[in-house]
């Protein structure tokens, strides 16, 4: 037996058979948007991979990662946490306090150097050498170096850490940076959104440990398996906008008729997250579907951006690529044109049909 438990392991001994193990990994793979032939893979995974050590910080953030995370359905949080790997620390959800809890940190930091990954919710603050956020007794910023030290991948759980959020709005007086900016000699996988989808934290855990590797990401660090489409792309409200129709105002005829929410400022064409495919509550909704239009907190920067209702109106990338506006307008004219085109055929047909009469008589 592995040092470290396996997967399988901690399953077996929970009175798990193997045949319910091949209907879990059948059920990851489709989580994770992979095919049928992958499942195997991941059963093979389970079974003889030890749990991976993880430690899990937290410095400026307001903990939302964490309470999405313990939400997540496909994998169950308690089969993550308790099977498939081996969370070490955890400020916010281990047992453990105070001094129990940092020497927790140190015995994992020592006992797994380079096998455990480092999973950071929340930024460090650098004005006044980190001392606006305080951990242990030190500086999360120090804290945070000496972790990510000799972590075999680092996760950014957030837009906190994958880009700064809040705590870095303008005038960030406490020099609030996302971790990127602090950790730059090894890679980040960037999971934004605040705070992210439970089943997509969840899923880059899960990819990671069964096959090994970092999955696939795009040029600013995020899995594309998730981050790889536009929010606006499968959004279910998207006929709506490619006909020109638009909420205008909130509660409007439009808006009881679930009308595109473009026009009130929804950043779906310019936000890439899974909101609209994995959605919100086991797949139950996302803020569009309730009636809000997506504010883009997934996208760097989304905080500085004026009013979340401000509508977008030099978007050039959706639809037949043009903006809402033109879109209305083209509509509008195209229905015209349409019109008028069938009435001149009409006309040229009638015309036409009593000529040919008249040549008969």
């Amino acid at each position: 037996m592995s040092q470290v438990e396996t997967f399988y392991d901690v399953m077996r001994r929970q009175g798990i058979t193997r045949r319910s193990l091949l209907k879990y990994s059948s059920l990851t793979a489709a989580a994770l948007g992979l095919g049928p032939s992958f499942a195997p893979q991941i059963a093979h995974a389970m079974e003889t991979k030890p749990r991976t050590p993880v430690v899990w910080l937290h410095g400026l953030e307001c903990t939302c990662c964490s309470e999405s995370f313990i939400r997540s359905a496909h994998p169950l949080v308690k089969d993550v946490v308790l099977s498939m790997i081996s969370l070490d620390y955890d400020d916010t959800l281990m047992a453990a306090a105070g001094h129990q809890a940092e020497a927790a940190l140190e015995h994992t930091l020592e006992k797994y150097k380079g096998e455990y990954i480092l999973a950071v919710e929340g930024n460090p603050p650098l004005n006044e050498d980190g001392m606006f956020c305080i951990v242990g007794g030190k500086p999360f910023l120090d804290q945070l170096k000496r972790a990510a030290k000799d972590a075999k991948a680092i996760i950014a759980w957030g837009s906190c850490a994958s880009w700064g959020c809040v705590q870095a709005a303008r005038p960030n007086p406490t020099q609030a940076v996302p971790i990127h900016k602090v950790i730059t000699d090894k890679p980040i996988i960037k999971v934004p959104g605040c705070p992210p989808i439970a089943e997509v934290m969840t899923g880059v855990i899960t990819y990671m440990l069964t096959f090994g590797k970092v999955p696939e990401l795009d040029r600013q660090g995020r899995p594309k398996m998730f981050y790889g489409q536009r929010i606006h792309d499968k959004c279910y409200r998207r006929p709506h906008f490619d006909a020109g129709q638009f909420v205008e105002e909130w509660d409007d005829e439009g808006a009881r008729k679930g009308y595109c929410l473009y026009k009130v400022g929804c950043k779906g064409p310019t936000t890439y997250n899974a909101c609209s495919t994995v959605r919100w509550n086991e797949g139950t909704s996302f803020p569009i579907q309730a009636g809000h239009g997506c504010i883009g907190c997934s996208e760097d920067g989304f905080w500085d951006k004026g009013s979340f209702y401000n509508r977008l109106t030099d978007i050039h990338q959706f639809g037949i690529e043009k903006n809402a506006d033109e879109i209305g307008t083209a509509v509008a004219g195209g229905v015209g044109a349409a019109i008028a085109a069938h009435a001149a055929v009409s006309a040229i047909k009638r015309a036409t049909s009593r000529k040919d009469d008249q040549g008969d008589n």
